[in-house]
């Protein structure tokens, strides 16, 4: 595979935010510094949110991908996770990524290939596979 390049631009809006945008996108996203930090402002997507929805949602869609080339059935598939923040040697780090996934099938004969599918979208998604950070999954399959 030819490598891909994905544009970004973030532009200086005012205070601590900014706006993202792409040529390839139509909706821009208003991003700035979390409220834990100086400055920092509640209710607007931060660097460490856009970090954790990148491997959640990089789960995602690996994840729809096996199931669909494994012909598994399911009725949902949702994600909810937390990015882990701390300050190691001075330096503040994304340390762990805590995934947790649910699907819900249609069979339940199918429970554990549905397990197999999630962990094998786990192994190999290019995000978490891209990060320093620790990446957790604690799954769930309901039926």
């Amino acid at each position: 595979m030819e490598p891909h390049y994905y544009n970004v631009n973030v532009n200086w809006k005012s205070e601590r935010k900014g706006k993202l945008t792409s040529p390839e996108l139509s909706v821009p996203i208003e991003v700035a510094t979390p409220p834990q930090f100086s400055k920092g402002i509640e209710g607007i997507w931060s660097p460490e949110h856009l970090f954790t929805a990148a491997v959640s949602s990089c789960l995602m869609t690996t994840f729809l991908s096996i199931a669909e080339n494994s012909k598994l059935e399911f009725k949902s598939f949702t994600c909810a996770s937390k990015g882990k923040l701390e300050q190691v040697e001075g330096k503040f780090l994304m340390t762990e990524v805590i995934l947790e996934p649910t699907v819900v099938i249609i069979n339940e004969a199918d429970k554990e290939k549905a397990e197999r599918i999630l962990h094998k979208s786990e192994a190999a998604c290019l995000i978490s596979n891209s990060v320093k950070a620790k990446v957790t999954m604690i799954p769930t399959i309901k039926i």
